[in-house]
């Protein structure tokens, strides 16, 4: 990556954090990946060497064809996100380092991009690991678990409004326009899904946002974090695991496989509702989510042909209409639409 000159930002939120010694040079380069952020890797050089931080701050408007805009205070809330889960769960949360409420940055520790990889790229390539899905099931079930019921965390990420900006209504609201048969159902999930109360979610558990390396995965990029409904993450990262059956075939079955190991790993933390309750809502919230990567504001981007589009849609569809009660029959009636 080339250098790049230094954003006015990350300049000011430096100087405020209080991370820039006397004598240090600063470099920095934009980093890609995600749509929501100005995200830089940031070398402070020096005479005794250099340490390297990750900045980050929240666009206004997202980086997408249609008109999204989002609160940047959501920055604060991802950050008091990252430090509660990282008291919960230190080997899966990057630590964070500053913050800096006049330039709407952050600093958090930076992982050496020669060292991690995004799950989603090593997912793209086929190469899918159980261990990875079973820790991050793992990880966020434990922040699940021990939020759930607290109304200290409750009260601090009552972020209903930013939610909604950033979820129900760009991708279920937004697909239940496109998609008239199908509105008065995502209507009603979307009132219960911001009716229920239980738990920290992070909100946009996407393989995007999980940093994969030796020592071990990384969930980062709590922008959407909410007290609501632990199923919605869930169903957020196993959607993911379907979709990519479509990006890279000759996966399939690997997928398929992290979709169960995930979905079990998870399940054996569930202490705060019977599992059987909380997959009701995974499996329409799932069904909810595949439609909205075809027809929501952020497609993903893999699926470009309308065949496929197609086949996303028609299976949504018929599942939010019919939903089953667990997600492994989700899981088998996919695998069955695959094989044709």
């Amino acid at each position: 990556m080339m250098l790049q000159q230094v954003p006015e930002f990350v300049q000011v939120g430096l100087k405020n954090m209080r991370l820039l010694s006397e004598g240090e040079r600063i470099e920095a380069r934009s980093l890609t990946g995600g749509v929501s952020s100005d995200i830089w890797k940031v070398d402070l050089i020096g005479a005794e060497g250099t340490r390297s931080f990750c900045i980050k701050r929240a666009l206004a408007q997202l980086k997408v064809a249609a008109d999204w805009q989002a609160p940047v205070e959501r920055g604060h809330f991802e950050i008091l996100w990252l430090k509660e889960a990282f008291s919960i769960r230190p080997q899966n949360i990057l630590e964070i380092v500053g913050e800096d409420r006049q330039s709407g940055s952050f600093a958090m520790e930076y992982l050496p991009a020669e060292d991690y990889s995004s799950w989603k790229q090593l997912l793209a390539g086929g190469r899918v690991d159980r261990e990875v899905a079973r820790e991050i099931a793992s990880a966020i079930a434990a922040i699940h678990a021990q939020t759930a019921g607290d109304s200290r965390i409750a009260c601090t990420f009552a972020t209903d409004d930013m939610f909604m900006s950033l979820r129900p209504d760009p991708y279920f609201l937004t697909a239940a326009k496109r998609n008239p048969k199908l509105a008065p159902v995502l209507h009603e999930l979307v009132d219960r899904l911001m009716q229920t109360k239980l738990a920290l979610v992070h909100g946009d558990l996407s393989p995007k946002n999980i940093l994969v390396g030796p020592s071990g995965p990384f969930i980062v990029d709590a922008e959407t974090a909410w007290y609501g409904d632990p199923a919605f993450d869930l169903a957020f990262c196993l959607n993911h695991l379907l979709l990519k059956c479509l990006w890279c075939p000759v996966a399939r079955d690997d997928f398929l496989d992290a979709f169960t190991v995930f979905r079990d790993s998870y399940a054996e933390s569930v202490c705060w509702e019977p599992v059987a309750e909380l997959e009701r809502r995974a499996v329409s919230l799932l069904y909810a989510m595949m439609l909205a990567r075809v027809d929501g504001k952020s497609p993903v981007e893999y699926l470009n042909c309308e065949a496929e589009k197609s086949l996303v849609r028609a299976f949504a569809s018929e599942g939010l209409l019919a939903p089953e009660d667990g997600l492994a029959a989700v899981r088998d009636r996919w695998q069955r639409v695959l094989l044709g």
